[in-house]
């Protein structure tokens, strides 16, 4: 086969596509936007050992960053510190509540349990019963089986329900309910007495122990774009060309053509197949649900750089489910909340005395009601978000010799994110598993032949480093080898 396999972007997802294939003997084309960097923030999300493992990482300076403590969690009280020692943990939540701190060991060992089922789905390609997937679907039900009939009850009723019910049912603690909560609105644009975000804190323990409720952050991209052994051409995308009903190039921005024997893209839906592909070419009812996929951003970044030491590993600003319903409030009419959540993460120092962290910020929209984002706006975003954090530790406004503000528009414009939205479509029942992001497109192909998606919109979504690309990798091999 003379033609290239084609990989559209440079995310995590792609270069694991990219990779994969590459493995598998195609000669693969990536087209990438930005230079591998070092610098790159950390990306939130388990990463799948296998990775490690198969591309060789900690060669390539791979870095796995799980804080311990997971959460210091500012209350309007007193501190509360989780651990990555449950016994540690209870001991804290002890300090606030006698029935929490003797709860906290069981409600751990049960999340981990529906966790690890999850981790179980999203190891493999969405299984979809309209198709008829019998071995697929029969997989699932022992999967669910084996939790037993605790598990199984925990599971079905988990998953509708908010966030604040699940969590009134088993804590009283307003410090304790708002640390949960916040991973359970992660990147969602709902506060934590909608549906379905007690199902959003499962997807987040994915991967994690028992007992810790944050994602890692990892370098999982700069370390595979170092090792990335395929061709890299950097340029833009102008548009996909299909002749006869199947890919046949890449159009770049500044005319070349590179002829293609299939094209997987890690680009949002709406930009590949709307924008860069011929959306005549596609029903016009797939064409409707593609434009209602929901994207909405809710979150900006700090990455902020010290000339001392912040003393905390993980500061969460989260202290009850009022705090975070009512930050919610503002963003959902076009606000910053004044009162935002906040999670300031500790990534250690460079040397010559300069220490980093990485702030996420939420809740922020993309488009404010009042004000368009500028370099103004972003500024006075990042000046309130470090008197936020200096109400915890004062003096912190002083020891900032460098901050750089990323909001919603800046993930637009720079990353491509749809929205400002990382994962490109909300992470919620009706966009998950072979709806994700929408059921004709669940399985990684698109109605166009040759042409496939690879990114975070895809199974299993975002915070799940790079398996939507190893999925479509595996589809695009067994397509290839049929022809």
């Amino acid at each position: 086969m003379k033609e290239p396999v084609i990989v559209i972007g440079d995310g995590v997802n792609e270069l694991v596509a990219a990779n994969s294939l590459a493995r598998a003997r195609y000669d693969v084309v990536l087209l990438n936007r930005r230079a591998a960097a070092a610098e790159d923030p950390f990306e939130a999300g388990w990463v799948p050992p296998k990775f490690i493992r198969e591309f060789d990482l900690e060669r390539y300076g791979f870095r796995i960053h799980r804080p311990d403590p997971w959460a210091i969690v500012w209350p309007e009280e007193r501190e509360l510190v989780l651990t990555a020692d449950i016994r540690r943990s209870a001991e804290a939540i002890g300090n606030l509540s006698a029935r929490d701190a003797e709860k906290w060991p069981q409600f751990c060992a049960r999340m981990h349990a529906l966790a690890g089922l999850l981790q179980g789905l999203y190891s493999a390609p969405p299984a979809d019963p309209m198709l008829g997937s019998a071995k697929a679907l029969a997989r699932i039900a022992m999967r669910v089986r084996g939790l037993g009939r605790q598990g199984m009850h925990d599971l079905f009723r988990l998953l509708p329900m908010s966030a604040a019910d699940l969590l009134d049912e088993w804590f009283e603690s307003d410090a304790l309910k708002g640390v949960l909560a916040g991973g359970a609105v992660m990147h969602l644009a709902q506060g934590p007495r909608s549906g379905g975000t007690a199902f959003n804190m499962l997807h987040h323990h994915v991967g994690s122990p028992a007992g810790v409720f944050r994602p890692p952050l990892s370098n999982m991209r700069a370390a595979l774009a170092r090792r990335t052994q395929v061709e890299v051409q950097d340029g833009s995308v102008a548009r996909i060309e299909v002749r006869q009903g199947r890919v046949a190039a890449v159009v770049m921005t500044d005319g070349r053509e590179l002829a293609a024997c299939a094209v997987v893209s890690g680009l949002s839906p709406q930009r590949t197949l709307l924008e860069l592909a011929d959306p005549g070419l596609l029903d016009p009812e797939l064409v409707r649900a593609i434009r209602n996929i929901r994207t909405r951003a809710v979150s900006a970044q700090l990455l902020l750089t010290f000339d001392r030491d912040p003393r905390f590993t993980n500061l969460v600003i989260a202290p009850s489910l009022d705090y975070l319903e009512r930050a919610y409030d503002h963003f959902k009419y076009g606000g910053v909340s004044p009162e935002p959540y906040i999670e300031a993460t500790a990534l250690g120092s460079s040397g010559n005395e300069r220490y980093h962290v990485q702030v996420h910020v939420q809740y922020v929209p993309r488009r404010q009601r009042d004000a368009a984002w500028d370099t103004q706006e972003s500024e006075k975003l990042g000046r309130n978000i470090v008197a936020r954090l200096s109400d915890f530790a004062p003096g912190l406004a002083r020891w900032v010799i460098n901050q750089t503000v990323l909001t919603p528009a800046d993930f637009e414009h720079i990353h491509g994110f749809p929205d400002g939205q990382p994962y490109h479509a909300e992470l919620a029942l009706d966009q998950w598993l072979w709806m994700r992001p929408v059921p004709a497109l669940a399985h990684y192909r698109t109605p166009i032949e040759g042409l496939y998606l690879c990114g975070p919109a895809m199974h299993p979504g975002g915070g799940i480093a790079g398996l939507a690309g190893a999925h479509a990798a595996a589809v695009i091999h067994r397509d290839l080898k049929s022809r």
